[in-house]
């Protein structure tokens, strides 16, 4: 299959867009050059300039095809920045003449607008998508140690004697339990404080039904294989993509990704990735509506360490539960710096690490569909 080096005649750089609004023009001037169908899915509310916000959805190839590859951005909102640029990579760069007869390429721009346009990791119901997808109706998941440590995580206050005394019980958690604990506390998702950090909600998220519709709206459940590659950032070494798998052990999903994408996919149940087992994954939304047709990986490039990221995200999540989000105001500008610089590094070297792994899988993930 023909591989598009890194040096083709473009700027890269210019694929990576200042703004959620700016990044969603981009998008959909290149799927319309590139002959692509659309279709909008307008969320009710506004971004912080008054900006339109939709998730839209590019088709690319036939109708009919039995054989899909799916892109997916912004699920965590503000990571969203490299999944655009990865997909406009695609888009401006020849990907479309990689795709093998018979499979079309279903590209999902800013699954979570709202977080994207407003620089946040969550949705406007302050969910983590990625924790979403859990049956509402049944008992919902426990994570105790998050009950324990929710008002140290996301304190009331950023400094003084409040911000010392949960920095200390943090630090005290994680000497008697050990650092894996504390990432499953912190990060393995919860269902209870929804002020705090990976609040799974109470109910399916605008963006998650969202999500649902256009996949039924696709008929993606008629295809024979489905191939998902969903962009993240915030975990692992700095500019590494790290193709993350959560199918179950000794599925037939597992094992498609373990052919297609080789020794360098990662599964959290293994122990092998550099996220640890979590609740609720967007993950599981696909699977629920495909079943073990879909093949699905995380593309997780890592950004900074996880203290800088817990520094950020505690700070946000502050900010929208305590503090007074004006756009204009310096401490919100200066906390949304904060977060985006730590789930999208500005600059050039990492951006090129992004594109050239985001290539490499989404060749690998077209050569899996096209030998399926």
């Amino acid at each position: 299959m023909h591989r598009l080096p890194l040096d083709h005649p473009y700027d890269f750089a210019a694929c990576f867009a200042p703004d959620y609004a700016a990044a969603r023009a981009q998008f959909l001037a290149a799927a319309r050059a590139a002959g692509a169908s659309l279709k909008e899915y307008r969320n009710p509310l506004r971004g912080p300039r008054g900006e339109e916000l939709a998730t839209d959805v590019a088709w690319l190839g036939p109708a009919q095809a039995c054989k899909v590859l799916a892109l997916q951005s912004a699920t965590h909102g503000v990571e969203g920045f490299t999944g655009s640029g990865a997909i406009l990579d695609f888009l401006l760069a020849g990907g479309p003449r990689q795709v093998p007869e018979g499979v079309a390429v279903m590209m999902i721009h800013a699954i979570n607008p709202h977080g994207f346009a407003w620089l946040r990791r969550v949705t406007e119901e302050n969910v983590d998508l990625n924790r979403n997808f859990v049956d509402f109706s049944a008992p919902l998941p426990e994570n105790p140690g998050h009950d324990e440590l929710a008002d140290a995580l996301v304190p009331r206050e950023l400094s003084g004697s409040v911000f010392e005394a949960a920095e200390r019980k943090i630090a005290a958690y994680r000497a008697r339990l050990g650092e894996t604990a504390f990432q499953v506390a912190r990060g393995g998702g919860q269902y209870k404080h929804a002020h705090s950090m990976f609040y799974g909600g109470s109910g399916p998220t605008w963006s998650r039904r969202t999500l649902e519709a256009l996949l039924d709206d696709h008929g993606l459940a008629s295809r024979a294989q489905v191939a998902i590659i969903d962009y993240h950032t915030g975990l692992g070494p700095f500019g590494y993509g790290e193709p993350i798998c959560s199918h179950d052990a000794g599925s037939a999903a597992l094992e498609r990704a373990r052919r297609w994408y080789g020794d360098s996919l990662t599964e959290p149940a293994a122990g092998t990735s550099s996220s640890v087992v979590k609740s609720g994954l967007n993950e599981f939304g696909w699977m629920a509506r495909l079943g073990d047709k879909a093949t699905f990986v995380a593309l997780e490039y890592g950004t900074y360490t996880p203290d800088e990221g817990r520094r950020a995200l505690r700070e946000d999540h502050w900010l929208h539960a305590f503090g007074k989000v004006d756009w204009a105001n310096a401490e919100t500008q200066r906390i949304k710096r904060q977060v985006r610089k730590q789930y999208y590094p500005d600059s050039d070297d990492w951006r090129e690490m992004v594109l050239a792994r985001s290539r490499q899988l989404i060749r690998q993930a077209l050569a899996g569909l096209a030998a399926a």
